[in-house]
């Protein structure tokens, strides 16, 4: 069984292992009674069974919807809420002075020289500093009232390339508000992406930060003609010379001033229409250049209803930590659920979120353990961190606590299968490590990604929480299905939300059909309130991209292969870019390959590669440090961490690694990597070769090894 398959490993005796079988069986039968009258587990285990979603007719390739939204789909969350400004509205009068966003104050900064000379920043931070409800919607209706006096029109784009943070959810409701168009943009763009995106939405205001202002925005000002007035949230910056005439440099603080000065008492206000678009999302796209996504405000209410029903009991007990880009749909999404169900955001960042986080000064706490969240979001990238660092800490553990960790691991993942809980292993055995994430979250959520059943698995057995596994695009303002949280199973991304349904179009070429059995299998297609306008100026994208069908429903061509189970719940099996068609005929799912490999403690990340002028597949990999570096002692090879990595001999140590682990993932022989190159530098989406969500950038890493792939190739190198 997958079960099994997951298990960990331990090296005690084979008597004493059926003594402690027999203590735990007798524990299990004593405490089973009492456990199944007090917990409500029964219903939890009945609701994992059911049905989740059903087609709306019996044709091949009919649309699937949830079992709750059967008859008609889910669009607006509060009635007569139809656009975001209306939303935020009654939220403000239902929670007016309970808290809204918080943020740490930094008590002192200070450079810390590493053994190798180098200088990292630590910061020493203090407690959540808190603005409610009503104080944030005044500084919204003040600072949009304030780019009014600076010129802004409604209906006219105006770009934020910000880190996540408090001033950057108070700007976006402002333009709400105002219904002024917002242009997002990852702050870990590169500049050319950054020029493009500014001209084509020909924006004349920039909301920024002082940082994002001298790192980036310095360099590339100059090339955004239109450009008029830089905003930054952060206080007044240094003044800078080789600034461009023409462009002024104003504070959030003194616009936000301008605007509550402003007499707008005979002016009624522009307000928006639900099909008026809210924000303009540039995707940093694993493909090409960014494509803006124009999103409306019916599109993000309907995507947020949908994701909100399916996380229970939300509501003004929990706390969402935000740390992911808000320029991203999944951040956005969870925020906007978050702030229109009274909950509280506090606001992180990726190098302050734990106490072990790199900006984070020895001893002193990160974010997580300071605001104990209820609530998470996490791209599985991190979550696989944090797998690999526990997995690590346990090698490193006496052989005595080791092997008691993994018979309570053992133990839980087989309860968990069954549906059944275990609050003495939670307590006594997994709540240290339950703490690396504050000890109170009940809900992680998952996106941007696949997540491996392996990283699903121990999320679930040592953070003692439901992982709601998601699937969704920008495209479809984030929304698409979401696994209910009394649903254990892994590998897959549960029922379409109650604003959608989801249908499975054949794709020959791929040799998948809606008619598949035992399970239906297709390109699958969203439609409904969810599905945005369009790309931003690309018109014939946008026709490539999206439908409407005969009944006026819009639908969304994802390009991902999914397959619909018995209980309605989808499982993504495949990618159309990520097939390649090998010399011999063979089809490779580049993505199989990696998540069969990616697991393993020797791989922070991995890019296969497959040419259909070639018989064999290839792969670039980045190596966990600590593991090669151990197996480089083991195998006699010494060197600096460059001369490893280049080494021929560690590369076919390495394959030998993967090749074990491809046979035990059932890997056909031509799937399993050939050649591999190990990479000594980490990719990060500053170096571009992985988007802000880590998804790989293929084309980026295609050109970024092109002289290894003709290496591993067997082509001739200059």
């Amino acid at each position: 069984s997958q079960a099994a398959k997951m298990k960990l490993k331990h090296n005690i005796n084979p008597v004493l292992l059926q003594f402690i079988n027999f203590i735990v069986l007798l524990y299990s039968l004593v405490t089973y009674i009492p456990w199944y009258i007090l917990s409500g587990s029964k219903q939890a285990i009945a609701k994992a069974k059911q049905v989740k979603a059903r087609p709306v007719n019996n044709k091949p390739g009919g649309a699937y919807r949830s079992v709750n939204s059967l008859h008609c789909l889910a669009s607006v969350l509060y009635p007569g809420c139809d656009t975001l400004d209306k939303v935020f509205k009654y939220a403000k009068t239902k929670y007016k002075d309970k808290k809204l966003l918080g943020t740490r104050e930094i008590l002192k900064e200070e450079d810390e020289i590493q053994p190798s000379g180098k200088v990292f920043k630590k910061v020493i931070l203090g407690k959540y500093t808190w603005l409610s409800y009503e104080d944030v919607y005044i500084k919204a209706v003040n600072f949009g009232n304030g780019l009014a006096v600076l010129g802004q029109q409604p209906k006219t784009n105006i770009a934020i390339f910000c880190e996540t943070r408090a001033e950057w959810m108070i700007a976006a409701q402002a333009c709400f508000m105002c219904n002024y168009q917002l242009v997002t943009l990852y702050a870990t763009l590169g500049g050319p992406a950054i020029v493009h995106g500014l001209n084509e939405t020909e924006v004349t205001t920039i909301i920024t930060s002082k940082e994002l202002m001298q790192t980036k925005l310095k360099e590339i000002v100059s090339q955004v003609p239109l450009l008029r007035h830089i905003i930054t949230v952060d206080g007044k910056p240094t003044t800078w010379s080789e600034f461009p005439k023409g462009v002024i440099v104003h504070t959030m603080a003194s616009v936000q001033a301008m605007g509550a000065k402003a007499d707008t008492g005979n002016k009624q206000p522009s307000r928006p229409v639900p099909s008026d678009i809210a924000v303009i999302m540039y995707t940093s796209g694993s493909t090409g250049i960014p494509k803006g996504v124009m999103i409306s405000h019916c599109n993000i209410i309907a995507g947020i209803t949908g994701m909100a029903e399916r996380i229970p009991n939300l509501g003004e007990k929990d706390i969402y930590i935000g740390y992911l880009p808000l320029a991203h749909v999944l951040e956005l999404s969870a925020e906007l659920v978050c702030l229109s169900h009274g909950c509280r955001i506090g606001y992180s960042s990726p190098q302050t979120l734990a106490d072990q986080s790199s900006k984070i000064k020895k001893g002193s706490k990160g974010d997580v353990t300071t605001l104990k969240p209820t609530l998470m979001a996490a791209v599985p990238e991190i979550m696989d961190r944090i797998y690999k660092n526990v997995m690590n800490k346990v090698n490193e553990m006496t052989s005595f606590q080791r092997n008691l960790f993994i018979l309570a691991y053992n133990y839980k993942m087989e309860q968990i299968s069954k549906g059944y809980t275990t609050p003495l292993c939670d307590s006594l055995i997994f709540r240290k490590v339950r703490m690396l994430l504050g000890g109170k979250i009940r809900v992680l959520l998952c996106g941007g990604a696949p997540l491996s059943a392996a990283t699903q698995r121990f999320m679930n057995i040592c953070f003692c929480c439901p992982v709601g596994q998601g699937y969704g695009l920008t495209e479809s303002a984030g929304a698409g299905t979401i696994t209910e949280v009394w649903d254990y199973t892994t590998g897959r991304v549960g029922a379409p939300l109650v604003c959608c349904e989801i249908k499975l179009m054949n794709w020959e070429e791929g040799g998948y059909y809606n008619t598949d059995k035992p399970y239906p299998r297709g390109e699958i297609l969203i439609g409904g309130q969810n599905v945005t306008v369009g790309y931003y100026k690309n018109e014939a994208r946008t026709r490539k991209d999206f439908t409407v069908d005969e009944n006026g429903q819009r639908w969304l061509h994802t390009g991902d292969i999914g397959e619909f189970h018995h209980d309605g719940c989808l499982k993504i099996i495949d990618r159309k870019k990520d097939l390649v068609k090998l010399q011999a005929g063979e089809y490779v799912s580049l993505g199989k390959v990696e998540a069969a490999l990616k697991n393993l403690p020797l791989v922070d990340n991995i890019c296969a590669y497959a040419s259909s002028f070639h018989s064999y597949v290839i792969g670039f990999i980045v190596p966990n440090q600590k593991e090669l570096a151990e197996l480089a002692r083991k195998k006699g090879f010494k060197g600096t961490w460059e001369e490893i990595c280049n080494s021929s001999e560690m590369e076919k140590e390495v394959l030998k690694v993967l090749a074990e682990a491809a046979m035990a993932a059932n890997l056909e022989k031509f799937e399993i990597p050939v050649k591999i190159r190990l990479s000594p530098d980490p990719w990060t989406p500053e170096t571009g070769l992985v988007t802000d969500a880590f998804k790989l950038k293929r084309k980026e890493l295609t050109a970024f090894y092109q002289t290894d792939i003709d290496r591993m190739y067997g082509k001739n190198v200059k």
